[in-house]
């Protein structure tokens, strides 16, 4: 199982850092997964990803104060609802599917909105 956890912390990982460029992955939530499996599975790679130069401030930050700056929530409400009425007006040919996706947004904001924020 150890294997399994290291292994998925490393494509969590790389989905995180790949967050950083493109705007539509959202980067903390998969940092902070990362965080989680390797907690789980190698100390050695947990305390290397907490000590990152670029990666660790996005992980302690959130660790620390349990809050979400401002402009990150507004971006992140901002793609989901984007994206995912995008998807139930376009993309999904049935009822039920496009509204799994209105669902899921207002799921996916009342996620984030629920953190307190940091200014």
């Amino acid at each position: 199982m150890k294997v399994i956890y290291i292994l998925l912390g490393g494509l969590s990982l790389g989905l995180g850092v790949a967050g950083i460029f493109l705007p539509l992955l959202p980067t903390t939530p998969f940092l902070l997964l990362s965080a989680a499996l390797w907690l789980r599975s190698s100390p050695r790679l947990y305390h290397w990803l907490l000590n990152h130069k670029r990666l660790g401030p996005y992980i302690r930050d959130f660790l620390e104060h349990k809050a979400i700056p401002l402009r990150v929530k507004i971006i992140s409400v901002s793609l989901v609802w984007i994206t995912l009425l995008y998807c139930a007006l376009f993309v999904a040919r049935v009822w039920w599917l496009a509204l799994l996706f209105i669902l899921l947004a207002m799921a996916l904001s009342w996620h984030i909105l629920s953190y307190n924020t940091r200014r």
